[in-house]
C-alpha cells in the first residue's frame, strides 16, 4: 500500500496527533522526525532546549515502537530528508500539524511546499491547536477556539505496521549539532510520560494554589503547573490539557484556562504577522534604542547590581525556566532601566527558556518594551518588585550568595551600606523616569494614534463567547493585564 509520511515536528506525543490518524486511515505510516542542524544554529536556539526535546524523542521513539514501528530519525535539511524518503521507499503523502515558529522554520516549511507541489505529493497540514491560518479577521476568534478546545481527543493508534527495512537512525547530542555548553542542572526532563505526571501532580495537587503562586519566585517553581515546556514541544496537546483542567472546579482551575486561551491568543499574532520577531509592531517605535553590549553582557550574566534582577537571571539560567512574572520584570529591566534593543534582549532570553514559543516569546517582548503601542506602558520597579515578592530575600540569598552577609533591611538596595558595595550599572528609579519619558514623547507624536489603531484592529483581543470580565479597558489597555502574566508561567 502507498506509503504515509508522517512529519514530527513540535508536537512529539501519539495521542490527539490526528495527523497520524489521519495518516493510518490511508496506508502504512512512515513516522519521521528531521534533526536538522541549520535551526539549531539559529540565534534564539540552545543546547538546553535540544536537551529537552531529545528527551522527548526518545519517549516518542519508545511508545511508536510500542505500537510496532519506532519513530526514525534522520538528521539534514527537511527538503533533502524528505527527497530521500521519497526516491526511496515511494511516499504518497505528507502528513504534519501546521507549525507556527520563528521565521526561520517559516521559510523552511514554505521550501517544503514548493518541493511537494513539484512533485505532486499532497501535503496535509492540520491545525494542533487554537492558532487560525490564514485568517482574515480576529472576529469570532473566541469562538472558533472553543470550539476546536472543545472537539474529542483522537486517540493514540491501535498499531503501527512495522518498516523493518527502515533503520531508525541514531539521535546525535548537542556535540554533533554544534551546540556550544549550555549548562542547566535544574531542567526539567523531557517526554511525554514526564508531562503527563507533571499534569497529574498539578491537577491534583497544586490547582488550588496557583493564583497564590504564580508570581512569587519562591512559589512559583513548584505552585504552578510547569507544563509550559511540554506544550511547547507538544508532549502534551493543549486540548487535552485544557479539557483536563476544566475537570476541577475552583478558582486556580479557571485561571490556568484562561491562560492557555491567551497562549494562543498571542500565537496567532505571529501567525497573521511573522514580522513582530524582529520590527516593532509600531513604525514609531523602530530604531530608538541602540546597541550597547556591555550592559547587555551584564543583565544576562546576572550582575547589574540590581539584587533581585540578578536572582531571577541567575535561577532562569539555572532552571531554564522562571515565572512570567519575573520574565516581565526582567524584560522590563532591559528595555527601560537599561535602554536596550528588544530584539538582542528577547534572542538571550530565547536561549535561556526551555518553553521557548516564539509566538508568545516576540509579542511579549514587545509587550514589555512598549512597542506595541496598544498595551498600558509596565515599567517594573526591580527594587518594590522583589520587596513585593521575595520581602525576606530567601529568594535573592539562594541565588546571590555574595550578599549572604548582608543585613535584611539593606539586602535590596545593598549599595546604601556603602563600603565595598557598589552601586548598580544605572540608578533605577532616574533610568525609569527618563525611559518613561522617551516613550510618551513618542506617543503623543503626531499619526502615532492612527498606526495603534490599525495595530489594534488587526491584533488586539476579541473575547466574544467568552465569559465577561467585571472591569472595563480603556483603548490603550486592550489586553487584559492580568493576562500579561499568562502561557509562560504556567
Amino acid at each position: 500500500m502507498p506509503l504515509q509520511l508522517v512529519w514530527f515536528k513540535r508536537d512529539l506525543r501519539w495521542v490527539d496527533h490526528q495527523p497520524l490518524i489521519q495518516a493510518l486511515e490511508r496506508g502504512p505510516v512512515l513516522p519521521l522526525y528531521i534533526v536538522e542542524p541549520e535551526y539549531w544554529r539559529q540565534p534564539d536556539a540552545s543546547g538546553r532546549q535540544w536537551a529537552f526535546c531529545r528527551e522527548a524523542l526518545i519517549d516518542l521513539r519508545e511508545g511508536l515502537a510500542a505500537l510496532g514501528q519506532p519513530l526514525v530519525v534522520r538528521c539534514g535539511g527537511a527538503v533533502e530528508v524528505l527527497e530521500r524518503a521519497r526516491l526511496q521507499l515511494g511516499v504518497e503523502a505528507v502528513w504534519s500539524h501546521e507549525e507556527t515558529g520563528n521565521d526561520w522554520t517559516y521559510a523552511r516549511d514554505r521550501r517544503v511546499a514548493a518541493w511537494a507541489k513539484e512533485q505532486g505529493i499532497p501535503w496535509h497540514e492540520i491545525p494542533q491547536f487554537g492558532v487560525t491560518r490564514r485568517m482574515r479577521s480576529r472576529r469570532g476568534w473566541a469562538q472558533r477556539w472553543e470550539a476546536r478546545m472543545g472537539e474529542s481527543l483522537t486517540p493514540s493508534p491501535i498499531s503501527l505496521t512495522p518498516l523493518s527495512a527502515v533503520s531508525p537512525g541514531d539521535l546525535p547530542d548537542a556535540t554533533a549539532l554544534a551546540l556550544p555548553a549550555d549548562p542547566c542542572p535544574h531542567r526539567q526532563a523531557g517526554g511525554r510520560q514526564q508531562g503527563l505526571r507533571e499534569l497529574e501532580d498539578f491537577i491534583q495537587h497544586r490547582v488550588q494554589r496557583y493564583c497564590s503562586s504564580i508570581s512569587s519566585p519562591n512559589r512559583a517553581f513548584t505552585g504552578c503547573s510547569r507544563l509550559s515546556a511540554y506544550l511547547t514541544w507538544g508532549c502534551l496537546s493543549m486540548r487535552e490539557v485544557l479539557q483536563c483542567s476544566r475537570e476541577v472546579s475552583g478558582r486556580g482551575a479557571s485561571s490556568f484556562g484562561s491562560r492557555l486561551h491567551w497562549h494562543c491568543h498571542f500565537i496567532q499574532k505571529l501567525e497573521d504577522q511573522p514580522t513582530i520577531e524582529w520590527q516593532d509592531f509600531h513604525p514609531f517605535m523602530r530604531g530608538i534604542r541602540p546597541s550597547d553590549p556591555e550592559r547587555l553582557a551584564a543583565w544576562a550574566e546576572g550582575r547589574t547590581g540590581v539584587p533581585f534582577v540578578d536572582a531571577c537571571m541567575r535561577a532562569l539560567r539555572a532552571h531554564g525556566w522562571i515565572n512570567f512574572r519575573m520574565r516581565a520584570m526582567l524584560m522590563s529591566f532591559a528595555s527601560y532601566n537599561l535602554w536596550l534593543p528588544w530584539r538582542e534582549s528577547g534572542l538571550h532570553l530565547a536561549r535561556q527558556f526551555v518553553d521557548y514559543e516564539p509566538g508568545i516569546h516576540w509579542s511579549q517582548c514587545q509587550m514589555q518594551s512598549g512597542s506595541t503601542s496598544i498595551n498600558t506602558i509596565r515599567i517594573y520597579n526591580p527594587i518594590k518588585q522583589g520587596l513585593d515578592h521575595d520581602p525576606d530575600g530567601v529568594f535573592i540569598r539562594r541565588w546571590c550568595p555574595e550578599l549572604a552577609d548582608v543585613p535584611a533591611v539593606h539586602l535590596h538596595e545593598p549599595w546604601g551600606l556603602g563600603g565595598s558595595m557598589p552601586p548598580p550599572i544605572v540608578d533605577c528609579a532616574q533610568s525609569a523616569r527618563e525611559a518613561k519619558d522617551r516613550i510618551f514623547a513618542i506617543r503623543r507624536s503626531a499619526g502615532f494614534d492612527r498606526h495603534a489603531d490599525a495595530i489594534q484592529r488587526r491584533h488586539g483581543s476579541r473575547r466574544a463567547g467568552l465569559p465577561s470580565t467585571s472591569r472595563r479597558r480603556s483603548r490603550r489597555q486592550v489586553d487584559d493585564p492580568n493576562a500579561q502574566q499568562l502561557a509562560l508561567e504556567l
